[in-house]
């Protein structure tokens, strides 16, 4: 990700700088030599980069590969637990079809007795119609007998009538009950039929009722071994894909410790580079460490100004309360400086955005990578809810504080220079430099300045 170097000795003067090695009459040029050797010193450091990039995006593509089948693996658990309960649930459905078709079998002979007792009681209505006829035909003979007997039958003659009328009622409340339980008689008998068909042991038939209950149950049986074999195939699957996730879990771990390695090689990148900076010859760098490190000085004079002028007090300079935004996205946060390098800190910093079309950034953090003011084109306010816009384009008020930008916040030594790979979206990476020197104010180290360029 990164490639630093630090100076050792504190601020030489320019001409310092610029002195080149001598040049001895018994060997090649010294300042040649060591120009050559920053070059590759340089060269490596972005070969480094490259490939500590490289690897992390292949960790982190193993990372998500690993969490993806983790996921499947427990999608698949959470599909082969459904298939047991399918299966507990068919077993059960099976076991309920059973029961309906004992319960049919025993409506048939429960219908079979509905059938005996109707078939009794119109056998009993029609012995009562015919105790009716003889009834109305003694009471008729009563009647006439009655009527012969003049006045002295009279009283006898009313009875015989009531006894006749009675008995013709009974007789048509008969002959009614013999019609209804003959309506009773025919319509229960087809449903014996229908219940009693599967018993003749002829699969053509076969009832309705139980042609429609072995349907249901060929079905549930299917479904039954569908989730079987679901099952089955889910718990080979499962196995499967716990191999091949013990397997990216091993390539993470090799590719994390490989990354670990790639800081060997920055380290020596970072040591090359120290020793082309103690011999003080100017390198293709040098501009920008020194673009850096004056730009540091003007952002501490300002603020020393402002300090001395009372336009800020130290506690509010030195301010870490980082209040959030509210609704922000990025997050965004407020200090009680804000409002003065949003004032003060453009001047600088957009200078030096235009002195080379190299330059990429040019930012005075605190020493927690907070970034108070940004350069202008980065410096937009949010648009609610366009998280995508407001990422490349509203990147002041929030902190940076990864590896390269802590490092930059928080260096102290005259100057620090680092090599990295920078994310520019849709999958597009640059590799920069960033030179960054230290802020100082009233004595405290406030942060630093970072000047990333373009090789």
């Amino acid at each position: 990700m990164l490639l630093a170097f630090r100076r050792r000795s504190s601020n030489p003067s320019p001409s310092a700088q610029a002195a080149p090695a001598p040049v001895t009459s018994h060997g090649p040029d010294l300042t040649n030599v060591i120009e050559d050797f920053a070059t590759q010193a340089s060269a490596l450091g972005q070969e480094a980069a490259e490939v500590r990039g490289a690897i992390e995006d292949a960790s982190q593509a193993a990372q998500l590969q690993g969490q993806a089948v983790l996921a499947l693996t427990q999608q698949l658990q959470q599909v082969g637990q459904s298939q047991t309960d399918i299966a507990d649930e068919t077993e059960a459905a099976l076991k309920a079809v059973a029961q309906v078709g004992d319960a049919v079998h025993g409506v048939g002979q429960e219908v079979g007795g509905i059938v005996t007792t109707l078939r009794e009681v119109s056998q009993a209505a029609r012995e009562i119609t015919q105790i009716a006829l003889q009834t109305r035909l003694v009471a008729f003979n009563a009647s006439v007998e009655a009527k012969r007997a003049g006045e002295a039958g009279r009283g006898f003659s009313v009875v015989a009538d009531a006894v006749k009328d009675l008995a013709a009622r009974v007789e048509t409340s008969s002959k009614q009950i013999m019609g209804t339980v003959g309506q009773l008689d025919s319509r229960v008998g087809t449903l014996e039929r229908e219940v009693r068909r599967n018993e003749q042991g002829q699969a053509g038939q076969q009832s309705a009722v139980h042609r429609a209950l072995a349907t249901v149950g060929e079905g549930v049986r299917r479904i039954h071994e569908a989730s079987g074999r679901s099952r089955d195939v889910c718990e080979g699957l499962e196995s499967q894909v716990g191999s091949i996730e013990s397997e990216i879990r091993g390539t993470t771990g090799r590719l994390s410790a490989t990354l670990a390695r790639t800081e060997k090689f920055l380290r020596i990148s970072e040591h090359l580079i120290e020793a082309v900076a103690e011999c003080g010859v100017r390198t293709p760098d040098t501009p920008f460490v020194e673009a850096a490190q004056q730009a540091a000085a003007q952002i501490s004079q300002l603020l020393e100004d402002a300090l001395r002028t009372g336009a800020i007090s130290q506690p509010d300079l030195f301010d870490e309360d980082y209040r959030a935004v509210q609704g922000s996205a990025p997050q965004q946060h407020m200090t009680r400086f804000v409002t003065l390098a949003e004032r003060l800190f453009p001047q600088v910093q957009e200078r030096l955005l235009g002195s080379s079309d190299k330059v990429v950034f040019c930012i005075a953090v605190d020493r927690n990578g907070y970034i108070a003011c940004h350069n202008q084109k980065y410096n937009h306010a949010q648009r609610p809810g366009d998280v995508v816009w407001n990422t490349a384009n509203c990147r002041n008020r929030r902190i940076f504080n990864d590896r390269t930008g802590l490092a930059s916040a928080r260096n102290q030594r005259p100057f620090l220079l680092q090599t990295y790979r920078r994310d520019m979206g849709g999958g597009n990476y640059v590799i920069l430099k960033e030179a960054a020197a230290p802020i100082t104010v009233a004595g405290r180290h406030w942060g630093g300045m970072r000047l990333a360029f373009k090789f």
